[in-house]
């Protein structure tokens, strides 16, 4: 192995490897340092290991050189020989692709046993959890603490040769993904989300909204994704029915989406608000992100489609409860955020059966409240529209 060069900031990485392996919205997050890299290494081989669910978006991307997966779902049975073949099979192709960097920003054992395999003389990920970084941040509940993302985990950190700072734990997780551009040298723009999305996607939604009856332009769309994977993220069929009723007398076109797991969810909200229409099981992850792209606006828990609603600019309100909106809300968006504010949350417990507050921090945020905060980012919205037609027409 040869030795990591002595300025990373000047050095020109030729062969480079990006881990980032899920979820959708931490996938997400990742494109800014995607773009930063492919601007400060033009000609440089960018690979981006990830998911097979998480590819799919991914792979249409002209950033990226190649996207490579790994297998994941295969290590839900372990007592097989499979997963160990595939993952040595995957090992292999990343020891033989001799990279020069490799910037792991998952920070998991699995992800930094693939980091220390390839070989490769420069790996960053972010540096272990350190008392000194908590009392640097703000004070949070206890059950925060103990449950919250501190740094790399799993002794994560013992893969890496750099460690990227972290001297608070008050800032988004997009810039603390950010923060390696000072290691790098990549340039001090603004978050750069744009990724591209196929045109079979957007071509595919149009099918879905002709067989369901829908249409309406991007003014006429109002997307819901009610389902988290968490028990105590989830906020009631009830509530979001009465939000969709809202909207559908408004006239707008109001479409569920979610995983096919949700079918349960989202099958109760449509028999409670007759005329939504009801996409879930039936997008990819680019077929929703041109849905998405549509909308007038979204609603979401902290989930994958938030944060794609932010890298598209659409105008959403992300619901909150037991997660820090701190960390993971829309990432910049003033006022995007609708919870209940108690000094119980944020808790990052993920099981009702372990919420001793009897789930207020979600059943305190109520359907009206919803309702009055999405009309009122419509009504900005529309405003800020109108000023950009009247300024470019010279009025």
């Amino acid at each position: 192995m040869s030795s990591p060069p002595a300025d990373l900031r000047s050095h020109d990485f030729r062969k480079i490897l990006l881990i980032k392996l899920s979820a959708v919205g931490d996938v997400v997050q990742t494109i800014p340092v995607l773009n930063k890299l492919r601007r400060r290494y033009p000609a440089a081989r960018l690979d981006w290991l990830t998911t097979p669910a998480m590819a799919e978006l991914l792979r249409p991307n002209p950033a990226i050189n190649n996207v490579i997966e790994f297998a994941r779902e295969e290590w839900s049975d372990p007592w097989r020989l499979a997963p160990f073949a595939s993952s040595a099979r995957l090992i292999g192709r990343l020891r033989a692709a001799d990279y020069d960097l490799v910037l792991d920003l998952q920070g998991q054992l699995r992800s930094a046993i693939f980091a220390l395999a390839t070989g490769t003389p420069v790996r960053i990920g972010f540096d272990r959890p350190r008392a000194r970084v908590w009392a640097a941040s703000r004070k949070v509940p206890e059950d925060f603490r103990k449950h919250s993302w501190q740094g790399a985990r799993e002794g994560s950190w013992l893969a890496y040769t750099h460690h990227i700072p972290l001297p608070t734990l008050d800032v988004h997780a997009v810039d603390h993904f950010l923060s390696v551009a000072a290691m790098l040298g990549l340039d001090a723009d603004p978050a750069d989300f744009s990724f591209p999305i196929p045109q079979s996607a957007g071509d595919r939604i149009d099918s879905l909204l002709r067989r369901h009856g829908g249409g309406g332009g991007a003014a006429h769309l109002v997307v819901i994704a009610p389902s988290g994977n968490w028990e105590t993220k989830r906020w009631g069929g009830e509530k979001f029915a009465e939000v969709a009723r809202h909207f559908l007398q408004r006239g707008y076109a109001v479409i569920l989406v979610g995983a096919a797991r949700d079918h349960a969810v989202c099958d109760n909200i449509a028999r409670l608000a007759p005329g939504v229409l009801d996409f879930t099981g039936e997008t990819t992850l680019s077929e929703l992100a041109a849905l998405i792209r549509r909308a007038a606006i979204c609603v979401a828990h902290d989930s994958g489609p938030m944060h794609l609603a932010v890298a598209l600019d659409r105008p959403v309100v992300g619901l909150f409860g037991p997660s820090d909106p701190v960390w993971a809300g829309p990432y910049r968006r003033h006022g995007a955020v609708l919870r209940a504010e108690l000094p119980c949350s944020p808790c990052y417990l993920r099981q009702l059966s372990r919420c001793m507050h009897a789930h207020a921090c979600m059943q305190d945020v109520s359907a009206r409240a919803m309702i009055e905060r999405m009309e009122s980012i419509l009504q900005q919205n529309a405003g800020d529209a109108g000023l950009v037609e009247a300024q470019g027409s010279g009025a």
